[in-house]
């Protein structure tokens, strides 16, 4: 299989460049390519106006896919790294997947850099050539959404919680330079944040051709944007960072919101899950169980510490201290849960 690539440079830094997928153009023969992009072409330096087109577009075998798991019936699961970003890892730390229609795809999460997102891409076309239609964010954090771009240009529909496109608009700035210095800047050329078109106050169905997907956005828990795909002809339910596994939870919303959202959860008759982080698919509600112990250790803990007047700065350190070797990453997240919890937990 060919590809369309074009290369694009640093303005501020002319030497370095990276080998950009322009997505659509991929055919059996690298002349179809070049046929199929001289019967539509892309005005490259309009698409990415912060980089210098280096040359021309040109066809060239695929690249590097992102490895998924097969789930059967059409669903397919990427695991990201329970690590921080890096270069190594192009800021494929989450989780990621998709579900194959009768006439079309959707994306669920799209990786932390456009360059995580184009192997996504190939995954998919490795198992499909039905469209992406829609490419579903289910919360804010960058290592979700910042390969989106690559299904927007295919003609995907972004899709998220009603309350995505501000929270992405507010943070796009920091986002970007947070993971740029990560990942690093020859990775992470042609990255953007792309905003959802296709907004969801509550729930909403999206149909893939015989094959109904069922989203629903939920109070503000893990986030103040969380938003949940139920694939019931896989029986399986995408829940992003609402559930994590074996990865530390980072609570960026309501300690309370998200007990409570989760006991809701527990409710539903599914018996698959694939979290944001960890698995990549778990039994439900079982799956829940490491996840819900942590919460209620936490606002046990923080209730604790302010009902004994200890200061933040204390307090950050020791709360949910207990539960440091049931989770990768603790240190770089349990303080800030606490900070998060804490201050949440005071005006109570």
């Amino acid at each position: 299989m060919f590809e369309l690539i074009v290369t694009l440079c640093l303005l501020s830094a002319p030497e370095t460049c990276r080998d950009v997928l322009l997505p659509g153009f991929e055919r059996a023969s690298a002349a179809a390519c070049a046929d199929a992009f001289a019967r539509r072409p892309v005005d490259v330096a309009a698409l990415f106006p912060d980089s210098h087109v280096q040359g021309e577009p040109r066809c060239q075998p695929s690249g590097p896919a992102a490895e998924v798991q097969d789930l059967s019936n059409g669903v397919f699961v990427f695991k990201g790294a329970i690590d921080e970003a890096t270069p190594q890892n192009l800021g494929g730390v989450s989780n990621a997947g998709f579900v194959v229609g009768g006439d079309s795809v959707a994306v669920i999460d799209s990786g932390g850099s456009r360059r995580m997102g184009e192997e996504l891409w190939r995954s998919v076309r490795a198992k499909t050539d039905l469209p992406v239609s829609h490419v579903i964010l289910t919360h804010m954090h960058p290592d979700h959404v910042l390969g989106t771009s690559v299904f927007a240009e295919a003609g995907a529909r972004v899709v998220g919680h009603e309350k995505l496109g501000p929270a992405l608009a507010d943070r796009r700035d920091s986002y970007m330079a947070g993971f740029g210095r990560l990942i690093g800047d020859a990775q992470f050329i042609g990255t953007k944040i792309v905003l959802p078109d296709l907004p969801v106050p509550g729930r909403l169905e999206i149909d893939l051709g015989g094959r109904v997907l069922d989203l629903r956005s939920w109070p503000t828990a893990h986030t103040g944007n969380d938003l949940t795909v139920l694939d019931p002809a896989g029986g399986v339910l995408f829940t992003g960072d609402l559930v994590f596994d074996d990865h530390a939870p980072a609570l960026d919303g309501s300690v309370r919101g998200w007990i409570s959202v989760l006991s809701e959860m527990k409710m539903l008759e599914i018996g698959r899950i694939v979290p944001g982080h960890g698995g990549p698919v778990l039994n439900w509600p079982s799956g829940a169980q490491d996840l819900d112990r942590y919460l209620e250790v936490l606002a046990a803990d923080t209730r604790a510490a302010i009902g004994r007047g200890d200061p933040l700065s204390t307090a950050a350190s020791n709360i949910a201290a207990s539960e440091a070797e049931n989770w990768q990453l603790f240190d770089l997240f349990n303080a800030r849960n606490a900070t998060v919890a804490y201050t949440e937990l005071e005006w109570e």
